[in-house]
């Protein structure tokens, strides 16, 4: 198992390799559906955030009394599919979630040597005790769907696509 912490850059990502499983330390920022969507509308309005950061597909539940944050799964991917292109694009460096994702996703993965990891589905509340803080950054408004920094301490990772384009489901 590979031991990888932020800040993650294009050497460390170029030795990644489809499948191999990471413990991953350091900071990363939740975004979903509807934060996908507004982050690709101000692009170029705003600072630009995600350069050189990772992604984490996943709306964490309340926090419990006495806890960092409630249960924080990844979504689906394949959701995000429609914004992810135009993201790394601009910088964005790495993606956690579960599934596969599209064509044109992997490809430009491929392109602008970036990685999409995998994590745990079905395991949100193990993945939680994962979680050393959390903080809002953007879009209050969405409620779990909120842009929130996550620093995080051996949070259990696998290489979905590496940035040679290879991916666990093949080439589908």
């Amino acid at each position: 198992m590979r031991i990888i912490s932020k800040p993650l850059n294009k050497e460390i990502i170029g030795k990644l390799k489809a499948g191999e499983e990471v413990l991953f330390t350091g900071t990363f920022y939740t975004a979903r559906d509807q934060a996908h969507k507004r982050l690709v509308k101000e692009i170029g309005k705003r600072k630009n955030f995600i350069k050189n950061q990772i992604i984490y597909y996943c709306g964490p539940t309340n926090t419990p009394r006495g806890k960092v944050i409630g249960s924080a799964g990844p979504t689906t991917s394949s959701r995000m599919d429609e914004f992810t292109p135009k993201l790394l694009s601009v910088g964005l460096i790495a993606m956690i979630g579960k599934g596969n994702r599209s064509k044109e996703v992997r490809q430009t993965i491929k392109k602008q040597k970036a990685v999409y990891f995998l994590t745990l589905a079905g395991c949100g509340a193990l993945l939680s005790k994962k979680i050393r803080s959390k903080r809002l950054v953007a879009y209050k408004d969405l409620g779990p769907e909120a842009i929130y920094e996550l620093k995080v301490k051996d949070f259990p990772l696998i290489v979905g696509i590496d940035s040679n384009g290879r991916s666990i489901y093949g080439t589908q």
